[in-house]
C-alpha cells in the first residue's frame, strides 16, 4: 500500500478592500458533467447551464432555446429524441435518461443552442474504481479543527488511470495513477471548515481523461476553495465545449471570426463510485 498525506493550504483576507473589477459580456456556464452509475439499466443525464452576470457577480439560470444529446455510434431511432428538457420551468437544469450500456459503450455529441448561438461538445466514458475504505482520522493540518477524512482504494494496473475525487461542499481534488498504478494507494483529506456530528458526507470518487484531469486541476487552483469550478463567474478557464456558430469548418476551432467568444464549463461522461460517510 502506497500512502500519501495531501495537504490543502486556502488562505483568507480579513481586510475589506474596494477595487474596480472588470465586466465582461455575459458568458454560458455548462455543467456537462455526466456522472454514470454503470450497476443500473438508465443513468439521467443532468446538464445544468446559467449565464454570468458580471465578474464577481450573480449567475442566473440559461433558458436555452434547445439542447440535445446525440450518440454518434448508435443514433436514436424512431419516435424518442435526443432532447433534454428542463426539469422546470427557470430552473437551467436539463435532463433525460439514457442507457447504461450506450453511455458506456459509444461516443457522445453534445448541442446546445442559445440565444441563436451554437456550443457543441464530444465525449466518451472514462472509467473509474470503487472506494476500499473511507473513514475519519484523528490527525490535524493546522488547525485544531481540521477533520481528517482517509481515503483508500486499488488502482487497476492494466490502464492508465486519471481520477477527480469529489468530497462535497464543492470540494474537489484531482489524481493520477503515475506512482501507484496497479496499488492500493491511501492518503489523507483534510477539511478545514467545521464539520457538525452527526453529519452526512457524499464523497465520490470519478473517472476521467487527461484533459478533464488537467482542466479540474487548472480549475482547482484558481477557484483556491471559494467557489465551485462551475460557480465562479471569474474564471475564464477554457474546457471543452466550442462555440461553433461562425465555423466553417469543423475539424478545426481556429477558423473563428471571435475566438474569445467560448463557454465556461466541461462536457464529460465519467463513472462515478459514491460512499455516504457520517461525521462522529
Amino acid at each position: 500500500m502506497i500512502a500519501l498525506l495531501v495537504v490543502l493550504i486556502f488562505s483568507s483576507c480579513e481586510d475589506v478592500i474596494q477595487v474596480d473589477v472588470p465586466t465582461e459580456e455575459p458568458r454560458l456556464i455548462i455543467d456537462a458533467v455526466v456522472r454514470v452509475d454503470t450497476s443500473i439499466q438508465f443513468n439521467a443525464v443532468r446538464v445544468k447551464v446559467s449565464l454570468t452576470d458580471s465578474f464577481f457577480g450573480s449567475v442566473p439560470p440559461a433558458n436555452l432555446q434547445q439542447i440535445t444529446m446525440n450518440n454518434l455510434d448508435n443514433p436514436m431511432t424512431g419516435p424518442d429524441t435526443p432532447a433534454l428538457l428542463e426539469t422546470e420551468p427557470g430552473s437551467g437544469i436539463y435532463e433525460k435518461y439514457f442507457s447504461t450500456e450506450e453511455l458506456v459503450r459509444d461516443r457522445w455529441f453534445l448541442s446546445i443552442r442559445y440565444d441563436d448561438t451554437f456550443y457543441v461538445g464530444f465525449a466518451e466514458f472514462a472509467p473509474s474504481v470503487p472506494f476500499d475504505n473511507l473513514e475519519f482520522g484523528d490527525d490535524v493540518l493546522f488547525d485544531d479543527n481540521d477533520t481528517e477524512l482517509k481515503v483508500t482504494f486499488t488502482d487497476l494496473e492494466e490502464r492508465d488511470d486519471f481520477y477527480i475525487f469529489d468530497f462535497d461542499f464543492e470540494n474537489y481534488l484531482v489524481s493520477e495513477d503515475e506512482f501507484y498504478q496497479g496499488q492500493q494507494f491511501e492518503f489523507s483529506y483534510f477539511y478545514d471548515d467545521i464539520l457538525l456530528e452527526g453529519e452526512d458526507l457524499d464523497i465520490s470518487i470519478l473517472g476521467a481523461d487527461q484533459e478533464f484531469y488537467n482542466y479540474m486541476d487548472l480549475l482547482i487552483q484558481q477557484s483556491e476553495g471559494d467557489f465551485g469550478p462551475f460557480e465562479t463567474p471569474a474564471l475564464t478557464v477554457r474546457g471543452n465545449i466550442f462555440n461553433v456558430t461562425d465555423i466553417d469548418n469543423i475539424d478545426s476551432f481556429d477558423n473563428l471570426d471571435n475566438e474569445g467568444n467560448f463557454p465556461l464549463g466541461y462536457f464529460a461522461i465519467v463513472q462515478e463510485f459514491k460512499e455516504t460517510i457520517i461525521v462522529e
